[in-house]
């Protein structure tokens, strides 16, 4: 079925963009029975709902003639929700009318108001904008409504819901009286019918079933996964799909700084979306991906409308949706306009029957699973890279060099030279085992799994089943145990005050200095630095390799010169240089506190005697009257912060003079 007769310079703009074949929505719009009516459309975010007000209100706009006159005061008035969705449907109008010689203007909140007005001085046929932004133009007289014969309200829910009520009141009150109205929801919920009971006149209703345009051609999935292994997913669901583009939605800003900063550690072409960046910043982020520039996104639901990529084929939900709404128009971001998407969720199980409710809200059968494995990941790597070598012409150039290569080293030489390079620009999949396998691990009290030692990392990735070092009460790695050839100590120039954590610093180190995990001993996150352990195996190379810059980060990698180097366990163990309070692994916070904690000294005390140790500090703070007292917590060993909030008074008063 093609498209009902339209103007012929909107027939060729069709074309141009292969659009042969109306969506059903689209068809509803432009049947006889709907021509120069008000429309009240209920129609799923991926429909095609863009173009199908497009086209519908071209006759007002052009009547008979196939080209607009020179532009003067807009004929039509758009409002959108955000940002993002007013910026998707002025590009989608601009080319639908570009032969027609039409003038967009865009007036979206977050961009320079003056130089709106004075595109909106300079005439337009056509203007798009955000609720608040329109009503500041009209306010201030910016914005000619005289002329005006079509007003569209696109996705009309969504701007009850962000409270946007009171502004689309005053838009349509403004408005001609002869205008034709055009409401699009993606639900009909009390307040939009009442509006379309007030503003529209006999409005035709148009209903496009939810399971014909939102989910047809999105496969969903829903993967299991631990806490603490949500990060290690998202990678290896990239690495799995490799879509052209991916967007990945996180619940906080907090969130997506800290999975775009892991991202781009592990190798991925990754940009960030969220309310804090400006408007231009947010411009730039997708434009960007639309260029091929970057490959994944992390976003927050400031993206789960009005985004249209026409290469996003994978949909991530690292945090899950608050309502099975947010989660249509999330996923709704891919499988558009008969394209196939794949949306994934990430469920933790402590989230598992909020998942399935979601899921059974929106009417979704998803395929439950586990996350992809690093061993299928290589797997397709090596198919991937068969068509990915051998899908370009050679040239004789190319001839050349293959000829002279052949000359000075054998074809097998080459050949693993060749996937060795291929390998290297890809980002390292993590390994991940099944929450119904893990065994229990220590939880912090935000209720978050810590994160893995490296030396565990490492023999998950080894696959030997040897026994866990012993490790005292404290966390220190036995004396008796140390890696199996020897250490060496090495100094990262980046701490917790910059956000180290080790599971970004681990592959960062693995990158850098081109060795694996099972290298990598313990890791100690400082405020300011990192120590960590290398087996004196490879640490010679690892040395000389970064010393040489990296054009990705700025992280000074160096040996430790005061540190013990190069012993074996059965001579003497290898360790950093001693701190008080010091940890054997990189899970040690509280002790790095316990070491700062170790400087504060009470007056009084004589030159050269050592103040009181923190071990000992639980005994300031045992007061009877907070002991077997609801709502108080005993204060910890080793924390000074809390000793000074708990006890600090009497700690003054106590050693003052």
């Amino acid at each position: 079925m093609s498209f009902p007769t339209i103007s012929p310079p909107l027939a060729r703009a069709l074309a141009e963009r292969n659009y042969d074949r109306p969506t059903p929505v689209q068809l509803a719009v432009l049947a006889e029975e709907a021509a120069d009516r008000d429309l009240l459309v209920s129609a799923q975010t991926g429909s095609g709902k863009t173009l199908a007000y497009g086209l519908a209100m071209a006759k007002e706009l052009l009547g008979n003639a196939e080209r607009f006159e020179r532009a003067g005061a807009p004929l039509a008035l758009i409002v959108a929700p955000t940002r993002e969705l007013a910026l998707q449907v002025h590009r989608e109008l601009a080319w639908i009318y570009q032969h027609a010689d039409g003038r967009v203007v865009s007036c979206v909140g977050g961009m320079d108001p003056r130089r709106e007005q004075r595109e909106l001085a300079a005439g337009a046929h056509i203007v798009v904008g955000t609720p608040g932004r329109l009503c500041d133009h009209l306010r201030r007289n910016r914005l000619d409504i005289s002329e005006l014969k079509v007003v569209v309200l696109d996705e009309a829910d969504e701007m009850l819901n962000l409270g946007f009520r009171e502004d689309m009141e005053f838009i349509l009150k403004t408005t001609p009286e002869t205008r034709r109205t055009l409401l699009f929801s993606a639900t009909f919920p009390r307040g939009i019918v009442a509006l379309a009971k007030q503003y529209q006149q006999q409005a035709f209703r148009i209903e496009v079933a939810g399971d014909e345009g939102g989910h047809a051609d999105i496969e969903y999935r829903a993967i299991r996964v631990a806490p603490g292994d949500v990060e290690h997913a998202v990678v290896n669901v990239l690495r799995f799909f490799e879509a052209p583009s991916a967007l990945v939605f996180c619940s906080t800003r907090d969130a997506v700084r800290h999975l775009q900063a892991a991202l781009l550690e592990r190798g991925f072409s990754v940009v960030a979306l969220s309310g804090e960046l400006t408007q231009n910043e947010r411009t730039l982020a997708l434009q960007s991906l639309r260029d091929g520039r970057a490959r994944v996104c992390v976003a927050t639901d400031v993206a789960a409308r009005g985004i249209d990529l026409p290469s996003l084929d994978l949909v991530i939900h690292a945090d899950l949706p608050n309502d099975a709404e947010v989660m249509q128009h999330r996923s709704g971001r891919t499988g558009r306009a008969g394209r196939k998407g794949t949306s994934v969720l990430l469920v933790v199980p402590a989230r598992r029957r909020r998942a399935e409710l979601l899921l059974n809200l929106s009417g979704i059968d998803a395929v439950w699973g586990t996350a992809p494995q690093a061993e299928e990941i290589r797997k397709l790597d090596h198919e991937r890279m068969k068509d990915v070598l051998f899908t370009e012409q050679t040239t004789a150039d190319d001839l050349v060099l293959a000829q002279a290569l052949l000359a000075e080293r054998s074809a097998e030489d080459i050949a693993a030279a060749l996937a060795r390079l291929y390998r290297a620009r890809l980002p390292s999949p993590e390994d991940i085992l099944d929450p119904g396998e893990r065994s229990s691990r220590p939880r912090d009290d935000r209720g978050r799994d810590n994160v893995r030692a490296p030396r565990d990392d490492a023999r998950t990735s080894r696959g030997d089943d040897r026994p866990e070092r012993p490790r005292s009460k404290s966390g220190k790695s036995s004396p008796k145990h140390g890696m199996a050839d020897g250490s060496v100590w090495f100094r990262a120039n980046i701490g917790r005050k910059k956000n180290a954590e080790a599971r970004w610093l681990l592959p960062m180190i693995c990158r850098r200095g081109g060795i694996d995990k099972g290298d990598i001993g313990a890791i100690k996150i400082m405020d300011t630095t990192t120590e960590f352990e290398i087996s004196e195996r490879v640490a010679d190379s690892f040395a000389a390799k970064i010393k040489r810059p990296d054009k990705e980060d700025n992280i000074r990698l160096e040996p430790m010169a005061d540190a013990p180097q190069g012993q074996a366990p059965s001579e003497k163990r290898s360790k950093a240089p001693r701190r008080d309070g010091g940890d054997g692994d990189h899970r040690e916070r509280q002790g790095d506190r316990a070491r700062d904690a170790s400087e504060f000294k009470p007056r009084g005390k004589a030159h050269g005697e050592r103040g009181p140790k923190f071990e000992d500090a639980p005994a300031f703070g045992k007061k009877k009257k907070h002991q077997n007292k609801p709502g108080h917590a005993e204060p910890s060993p080793v924390t000074p912060w809390s000793v000074r909030g708990a006890t600090g008074k009497k700690l003054k008063k106590k050693h003052r003079g």
